[in-house]
């Protein structure tokens, strides 16, 4: 099911993130992680594949395929795609280099650190 989630509040806004929920997380493919942070698909490719890597995350368990199928001409061409879940996308933003992906760390320090000294993060939008 596709759902729209307030990855973060940035200056200019929330930035949100159209992704495919499942089980219990969020799935997103390397294309809507990069237009998430604003950055290049392939630096997010590259960023991935250091993640694994590194071990910073088991393959396994943050990517699963699915299959897109579009039109290339007057044929339908059916591909696997590899879609990432929330921990890679959140991996991710710790990593890139943009604008957007430095908001992301700022936001995500915050909540971090009301976490850490309060015991507890409240995300009130979602309360309500």
């Amino acid at each position: 099911m596709k759902n729209e989630l307030v990855i973060y509040r940035g200056k200019h806004g929330d930035v949100k993130l159209k992704a495919d929920w499942r089980g219990d997380t969020v799935w997103a493919t390397q294309e809507q992680i990069a237009q998430l942070f604003d950055v290049d698909r392939s630096g997010v490719v590259r960023h991935i594949n250091n993640i694994y890597k590194t071990n910073e995350l088991k393959k396994n368990a943050t990517c699963a395929k699915i299959a897109q199928v579009q039109l290339e001409g007057n044929r339908k061409v059916k591909r696997e795609v590899p879609i990432f879940n929330l921990d890679m996308i959140l991996s991710v933003g710790y990593r890139v280099n943009s604008a957007k992906a430095t908001e992301f760390r700022k936001w995500a320090n915050t909540v971090l650190r009301d976490y850490l000294l309060r015991g507890v993060a409240v995300n009130q939008k979602r309360l309500n």
